[in-house]
């Protein structure tokens, strides 16, 4: 079920991701929903690679999906710190981006461990 959610979630990140792109290159001075683009885009594909590692037993589990919703977490504050910034005026609260920007840096890391530790 986590497995499915999670691919779900990339699937929304990847068409939030999208919709930014064009509203950043539509709107006049919008270049923080470029970068908040980027982050969704980048880090759905990360989290469908990390499901795909997952089933093919390269990953280890369970840090593999804490790396997956650690993607998912991160990127969310990050692009909607961004996003509600442009649109709105005001941030999400504040540190929300550069706490999101964190959280992905730590779930790469996760990446890079949950592969050191899987079974071989």
């Amino acid at each position: 079920m986590a497995h499915r959610l999670l691919i779900g979630l990339a699937g929304l990140m990847g068409a939030a991701g999208v919709a930014l792109a064009a509203a950043s290159a539509h709107g006049a001075d919008a270049s923080r929903l470029a970068s908040a683009s980027a982050m969704l885009l980048f880090h759905a594909t990360a989290i469908l690679a990390v499901m795909g590692l997952l089933t093919r037993g390269l990953l280890h589990g369970g840090i593999g999906l804490v790396a997956a919703c650690g993607f998912v977490i991160g990127a969310a504050l990050f692009a909607g710190d961004l996003s509600l910034r442009q649109f709105a005026g005001h941030s999400l609260f504040p540190m929300a981006a550069p706490t999101g920007g964190t959280v992905m840096i730590a779930s790469w890391l996760a990446v890079t461990l949950a592969a050191v530790v899987a079974k071989r």
